[in-house]
């Protein structure tokens, strides 16, 4: 998978890519991530890129012939162009394995008060929120997608069902509460039944776990369903 970043801030994502999961991926060939500077597409001596809103009010806004340059800069056939913002459609485990299965996506992050309307229409394909929130730019909301995203994409993952057994994954619910060792800690014991090796049980309670803990903290998440 290709990944290309346009931001004002490539430095932002130096730290995130660069360690973990997703350094390892990147290391292996799994993934290449490419960070475009939004500057460097202004015809403004000084670099400028944002301008007063038409209608007034406060801020700025992104002007559409940078944003645009740097998008088309490295759009090809096949590119899903991407543009982050809290007016998009949330960010699900089923829109990431959706996006898991594009070969080239393109993420554009928005600065100010956003980007101008025009370039979205017209080289967006969707936009994407991360949460009911608005951030002081889109750079952090990138990362989001990517580490969610790349959690899908074939060899990203150590273990190949550690991404199915996740929260949201198989029953749209929670997943179910984790421990080891040691047996006790602090005075409080690791389930007696996760320790007595019977799969099936093991199975039954981790999903009713999972169901209790959903229903208590997002009970919209199981509406509807049978008690």
């Amino acid at each position: 998978m290709l990944i290309d970043i346009l931001s004002l801030f490539p430095g932002y994502f130096k730290g995130p890519f660069d360690v973990s999961i997703i350094g390892r991926a990147i290391e292996k060939g799994l993934v290449a991530i490419n960070l475009v500077d939004i500057r460097d597409f202004s015809e403004n001596r000084h670099k400028k890129v944002d301008d007063r809103p038409f209608g007034g009010g406060p801020g700025m806004v992104m002007a559409p012939e940078p944003v645009a340059g740097a998008i088309r800069s490295v759009k090809k056939e096949g590119a899903h162009v991407i543009y982050l913002s809290p007016q998009g459609k949330p960010l699900t485990a089923a829109k990431c394995r959706e996006l898991a299965k594009q070969p080239h996506l393109i993420l554009l992050c928005g600065h100010y008060e956003g980007v101008d309307e025009r370039v979205i229409e017209k080289e967006v394909d969707e936009e994407i929120s991360i949460g009911d929130y608005v951030l002081t730019n889109g750079c952090a909301a990138a990362i989001v997608l990517v580490d969610a995203v790349l959690r899908f994409v074939e060899g990203v993952i150590g273990h190949p069902e550690a991404a199915q057994k996740d929260s949201f994954e198989e029953s749209g619910h929670f997943d179910a509460p984790h421990f080891t060792r040691p047996v006790v800690f602090e005075g409080m014991e690791v389930p007696e039944v996760l320790r007595q090796g019977d799969h099936q049980k093991i199975e039954q309670w981790r999903r009713a776990q999972a169901r209790k803990k959903t229903v208590r903290v997002r009970p919209e998440l199981v509406k509807g369903e049978e008690s």
